[in-house]
């Protein structure tokens, strides 16, 4: 392990402007249907939207917190590795919905 490395490793991490960084649910591979039926990851989906625990949010964003879960597309994503994890950063237009227990009932969402 370089110095570098190691400076890298301790650092703490602040995220700038609107950006979002979150962790993905579940694994990318197959995945499970409500009625138990098994779709392996080979499977022709049309564009599927994935969802997101908020793990850090920037000084910007409105409508996110840490924990909540998001909706995004992940085609639309950069991924990260911090501290041998991968993490997923997003701007928040780039999310299309928020779930978490604080969301008012009459609420719009983001970027409607």
């Amino acid at each position: 392990m370089t110095a570098q490395n190691d400076l890298d490793a301790g650092l703490p991490i602040r995220l700038l402007h609107d950006r979002v960084l979150v962790r993905l649910e579940g694994s990318e591979g197959e995945r499970r249907s409500s009625a138990g039926i098994v779709i392996p990851a080979t499977a022709a989906v049309g564009k599927r939207l994935a969802w997101a625990t908020a793990v850090g949010v920037g000084p910007n964003v409105r409508s996110i917190v840490s924990g909540d879960r998001v909706l995004f597309d992940p085609d639309d994503r950069s991924e990260v590795e911090l501290h041998g994890r991968g993490y997923v950063l997003l701007r928040e237009r780039d999310v299309h919905a928020v779930a978490a227990e604080r969301v008012d009932e009459g609420a719009t969402g983001l970027y409607l």
